[in-house]
């Protein structure tokens, strides 16, 4: 329980424990905050006090609400195994029909009890819980660490690994199995990291790793060095430095397990038909802060790629100006908790004037989600930090995908041009990740500008929405006066704010393509630094054209014009958060801010 503590950070939504003892399997779970756990445990006159071995998760729901029933561990029919899992196994509908055809009925809603019924069966066959995970993970797709237990074999516990952690504690005759260090740092700081497509046993005679191929593997043993708060946050100062680290990892969990077999693009939950969508004549999307942002760009995305009118509106104003909906609108509505109330009061709205409404958020069983007609979650999972970074890059990518799926259903792009967008997707985040390796100039330069203001951030196209994120990033973070604005619109009033010295970040658009949008912002590049401005530019690789126009550029890998938001705007979340770091303020937790706003 101490260490299921620890990993609150990374879930909250229900919690869990099962204990083999010897010929029966005690499990014990709730929903809701490790609390209520707690209390059923201290309140069980079942718990099996001299169990040696035991598994316990924390959960952040994916696949199923957050109830009782879905929360973790889950048991096979016969109560001889339990699982819990972290990830998304992408081919359990396939092994849930599958198992349901030999008459086993499921108990929840998730993906991990196929898992575990799967586990049963190899069991059941006669081998061990090694030889049966390693059979099992065979025959699954997607992310996954499964960690399970055998009633019959009460000494004894395996886990697995496939694109998500999983690390192993060593101590005094005693180990440890766990997702993130900070759940056993109390006890042992010696570890062990088991490599992709690996199965780890450990039993009274200590740990044994084999791959998924069942052959003996090597595993790196190493000790922390951190202490147990920074554990939490990976070794980071704070959770938002971690974040952004994760914005690679977080990326390519939204985008798994969306492509069906035959090419099409799948939502989580739609419970409108393709015609539905065949019968938009215009779509809006309805968000607030950060979320709005990433409205902003995808309505350069979707009016490119359906040729469908798309409005992007202020949740908190939507209501109040009232718009034109009727059964042919199809309502965006975006949120990373799904319980921000003025995104809630605008899809109710815009369901009481009989517009279908597509959820886009990042909590499963939450509010939005459960009252729209169509639902695709971002996956990015916990986002600790008030400022958003990953969940706001995943937001993008689900907007995208949103995008692609209209234009696939109402037949404006054939099969092979959705691919090949969808190609550019998939390489995003080792894109994502070679900007990430490459900021220390840029967290130097925030420094050198720490307390400077105003700052302005400009762009054109894609380049406009980044801009108002920045802006708004350092708004959050650092308490400083910045603005973002297109930059046509400097001559028409706001280039009267800058004098000697005023930085101005400009998102320069590629030369690429587009070369007079290019042009365009290389003159407002001009323009500002005729007036005294300290120019930082975000530019492609390769594009000199800024080089004697700006006193910083900062490059990003050469992607097309409307996925750049997710390179773009990764150097203006190192900024602001290095900048408020330099000023000294609370970075996770910025003044008078909330991470979910539930009030109007």
């Amino acid at each position: 329980m101490d260490g299921l503590r620890r990993l609150e950070y990374r879930g909250y939504d229900s919690a869990g424990v099962a204990l083999p003892d010897g010929g029966g399997l005690y499990v014990e779970k709730r929903a809701g905050k490790l609390g209520n756990l707690d209390k059923a445990l201290a309140e069980s006159e079942a718990v099996p006090r001299d169990a040696t071995v035991g598994i316990g998760h924390t959960r952040w729901a994916t696949h199923g609400g957050p109830t009782d029933r879905n929360a973790h561990p889950h048991r096979s029919a016969d109560g001889r195994v339990a699982v819990i899992h972290n990830g998304i196994i992408e081919n359990f509908a396939v092994l849930r029909a599958e198992l349901e055809a030999t008459g086993v009925e499921f108990a929840s809603d998730t993906d991990t009890e196929c898992a575990a019924h799967l586990l049963a069966a190899e069991l059941a066959s006669g081998a061990g819980l090694t030889e049966a995970m390693t059979r099992v993970c065979r025959r699954l797709t997607g992310a996954f660490t499964l960690l399970a237990v055998d009633a019959l074999d009460p000494g004894t516990v395996v886990g697995a690994r496939r694109n998500s952690p999983l690390v192993v504690g060593k101590g005094e005759g005693e180990y440890w199995l766990a997702s993130d260090v900070s759940a056993f740092l109390s006890y042992t700081r010696e570890a062990v990291e088991l490599g992709q497509d690996q199965i780890v046993t450990i039993d009274r005679g200590g740990i044994t790793v084999t791959g998924f191929d069942g052959l003996p593997a090597d595993a790196t043993p190493y000790t922390v060095d951190w202490d147990a708060d920074a554990a939490e946050k990976g070794g980071y100062e704070h959770f938002m430095l971690k974040e952004i680290e994760e914005q690679p990892t977080a990326v390519r969990d939204t985008l798994r397990g969306r492509f069906t077999a035959t090419g099409e693009i799948a939502l989580d939950e739609v419970r409108l038909s393709d015609q539905d969508l065949r019968d938009t004549d215009k779509v809006f999307i309805v968000a607030c802060g950060t979320s709005y942002h990433a409205g902003l760009v995808a309505k350069y995305a979707i009016e490119h790629w359906t040729r469908l009118p798309c409005e992007v509106e202020l949740a908190s104003e939507f209501r109040y100006r009232d718009p034109v909906l009727d059964r042919s609108t199809l309502v965006i509505v975006i949120s990373q908790s799904g319980e921000t109330m003025d995104t809630i009061m605008a899809l109710r709205h815009a369901k009481e004037q009989k517009a279908r409404v597509l959820a886009i958020s990042n909590t499963v069983g939450s509010t939005i989600p459960r009252e729209s007609d169509a639902v695709l979650y971002t996956r990015a999972g916990l986002e600790v930090a008030v400022a958003s970074t990953k969940a706001f890059l995943t937001q993008l990518v689900a907007c995208y995908l949103v995008g692609l799926h209209l234009a696939q259903i109402r037949g404006v792009k054939y099969a092979d041009e959705v691919a090949a967008i969808l190609d550019e997707l998939a390489a995003m985040p080792e894109k994502i990740q070679t900007v990430l390796a490459a900021m220390d100039p840029v967290r130097e330069l925030a420094r050198s500008l720490a307390g400077v203001q105003p700052v302005l951030f400009i762009g054109r196209h894609v380049g406009y929405p980044v801009a108002l994120e920045g802006a708004l990033k350092l708004k959050e973070l650092a308490y400083l006066h910045a603005e973002g604005f297109a930059a046509g619109e400097l001559k028409h009033g706001p280039i009267s704010l800058i004098e000697d010295g005023t930085p101005v970040v400009v998102i320069v658009p590629s030369p690429r393509g587009r070369g007079l949008l290019h042009d365009k912002v290389v003159s407002n590049i001009q323009e500002v630094k005729a007036r005294g401005a300290k120019v930082i530019a975000v530019a492609e690789d390769g594009d000199t054209a800024v080089v004697p126009h700006a006193d910083e550029v900062v490059y990003v890998p050469v992607v097309p014009t409307l996925l750049a938001p997710l390179l773009t705007a990764v150097p203006l979340q190192v900024f602001a958060c290095e900048v408020a770091g330099a000023l000294g303020l609370e970075i996770d937790q910025p003044r008078n801010l909330a991470k979910s706003v539930t009030v109007e």
